[in-house]
């Protein structure tokens, strides 16, 4: 398929992935499904180290794999032979964003991946690095994983219930943000440089991705000098605001305002939440939060889920179930909003993964390719940059591809 012809807000931008893992590979499949034409380049001797992560894996496939680089072709390069690196260079000269995920600034500059090296060769190129710690400070050039970055953060402290251990979010959110916000800023380097004709360095770091999570925790200490708490599924700022036990399962109630507590308590027929003074405002549910939050779970406990939601939404109150992850993967609503999408994959045939949740009206984001064999598109990327047959060949032999 010749990616150039798609009608995404990025056709016609084509983008080097040189990453492995999670944060790399799914920056450059956002910046593939808006229409960028991405060649994933994997060391020849096994590729992207996720690969092999599994079980499970379908048709030999690994399922991280396949969830993190659709839209993307694939490409093998040993980029410590000399070929390899002029083949890269080649392709660097007819390139509009590198993606790599190298901390070490040796390393980068052995393998002819460093930011100087890069924009001398192309300066119209946006050169994206997302690393663990970034590459100035203290703690740069170490290595990082996001379960680094979710205890350094002071989000895992602050994560599960009171007097429990810290706990890791169950998905790799830190590298989720950090492949997040280097899109964003991709993007945005690209809206500069159609100004001002000029590429530049991005410097994204996993621990500065997640400490953003923080948010209104750390506007809370940095401003009044609060220190954050555990509070489990409670909100620091606004009660009821979290799960309650019903008579069969669970439901989220979330009262965020004067208003909505006023129709709450109409919705749940308990007068003595509106004739306590204790209850009256926000700050005084806040001050009385243990008492308030155990009159609620016994009251709830004497209906089932279904009824109180019944209740609450019609009443306006934003109330919902809480999903199991199958139960949420096959929600009508999701269903509607396209956020399943079946790919045809030439091992597996046929699967399933998450969409994309950027809508666009006249530039859709698009699903054009699975998740590339390994090497499986080198021959058609060598033959674009007019390389002949005899030298395909003979960088085969010599193991370059």
């Amino acid at each position: 398929m010749n990616e150039s012809l798609t009608n995404g807000p990025l056709s016609g931008i084509r983008v080097i992935d040189h990453t492995t893992a999670l944060a790399g590979p799914y920056c450059t499949q956002l910046l593939g499904d808006l229409g960028a034409d991405v060649i994933k380049i994997e060391r020849p001797d096994g590729g992207d180290q996720s690969r092999g992560w599994g079980p499970p894996f379908v048709g030999g496939e690994s399922a991280y794999f396949l969830g993190t680089n659709r839209n993307k072709r694939g490409m093998t390069l040993n980029l410590a032979s000399t070929e390899g690196r002029e083949i890269f260079s080649r392709l660097l000269q007819k390139t509009d964003v590198l993606v790599h995920n190298i901390p070490r600034e040796s390393s980068r500059k052995k393998l002819g991946l460093d930011e100087v090296t890069c924009l001398e060769l192309n300066p119209k190129l946006i050169w994206a690095s997302i690393t663990g710690f970034g590459n100035t400070g203290p703690y740069a050039e170490k290595g990082g994983y996001d379960i680094i970055a979710q205890g350094m953060s002071g989000t895992m402290y602050v994560t599960g219930e009171p007097n429990h251990p810290p706990i890791r979010f169950p998905t790799p959110i830190a590298d989720l943000t950090a492949g997040i916000y280097t899109a964003l800023a991709v993007v945005s380097a690209l809206y500069v440089r159609e100004r001002t004709g000029k590429g530049q360095a991005i410097d994204t770091a996993l621990l500065d991705s997640q400490v953003t999570w923080l948010s209104n925790l750390a506007s809370n200490f940095l401003t009044a000098g609060e220190s954050p708490k555990k509070l489990g599924n409670a909100h620091p700022s606004i009660v009821p605001y979290q799960p309650f036990p019903t008579a069969d399962d669970w439901i989220i109630v979330a009262v965020g305002s004067e208003r909505l507590w006023k129709s709450f308590v109409a919705a749940i027929d308990l007068p003595r939440l509106s004739e306590d003074k204790k209850f009256k405002t926000n700050a005084d549910r806040l001050a009385h939060r243990e008492e308030l939050v155990n009159l609620l779970a016994e009251h709830f406990k004497k209906k089932n889920s279904k009824d109180w939601l019944k209740k609450l939404e019609s009443a306006g109150i934003p109330a919902a179930p809480i999903y199991k992850p199958e139960e949420s993967l096959s929600d009508e609503h999701l269903l509607a909003r396209g956020m399943i999408i079946e790919l045809e994959h030439p091992a597996i045939g046929a699967f399933k993964m998450l969409g994309n949740p950027m809508n666009f009206s006249n530039t859709p984001v698009t699903y054009r390719r699975p998740a590339p064999m390994l090497g499986e598109h080198t021959v058609e990327i060598l033959a674009e940059l007019r390389y002949l047959k005899k030298d395909i060949e003979n960088f085969k032999s010599k193991k370059v591809v």
